[in-house]
């Protein structure tokens, strides 16, 4: 029966030596013990703190980089606007300096052969005067060779510039 029931001396001793080691975690073992553990927790908090931090600057930055994204689609679209009216301005402006140049080339074209056509007429006029001149002249010679022609020829043209008026 011994082992069930302790001795008296027996159960003196193990309360003393439970005491003792009791004392002694209570005085060193349990204060770094819970030390220890505050320290744990206080580093878990912190942990959890700056992740919460983190998380909240993450969302900002992503929040940012979406206006920042969307700033730039619309600066995008705006220099897009703007080159396109540019582009449009330039053509216009090509368009209309080429009408002109094609106007001026056209004015250029007519004035040369207007001059061109007056001379052509010019000359024209002149060998026709040339040659009713040499015709007039064999004409004349031809029937002129006395002066009974010569005479007659003067009265018809007297006649006729007379008829004119």
């Amino acid at each position: 029966m011994d082992l069930l029931i302790p001795s008296t001396g027996l159960l003196f001793w193990m309360t003393i030596t439970f005491l003792v080691v009791f004392f002694l975690l209570w005085k060193f073992g349990f204060p770094v013990i819970t030390g220890m553990v505050k320290e744990r927790q206080a580093f878990i908090d912190d942990s959890l703190r700056k992740a919460h931090e983190a998380n909240e600057r993450l969302a900002n930055i992503q929040k940012e980089g979406e206006s920042i994204l969307q700033e730039a689609r619309e600066k995008q679209a705006q220099i897009l606007k703007e080159a396109a009216e540019t582009r449009d301005a330039i053509v216009e402006k090509a368009q209309d300096k080429a009408r002109a140049e094609g106007a001026r080339l056209m004015e250029d074209a007519r004035v040369a052969i207007e001059q061109e056509k007056k001379a052509a007429i010019a000359d024209i006029r002149k060998q026709v005067a040339t040659l009713s001149v040499e015709i007039a002249e064999k004409v004349l010679k031809q029937n002129l060779k006395d002066d009974k022609a010569q005479m007659d020829l003067i009265d018809r043209m007297l006649d006729d510039v007379s008829s004119k008026k």
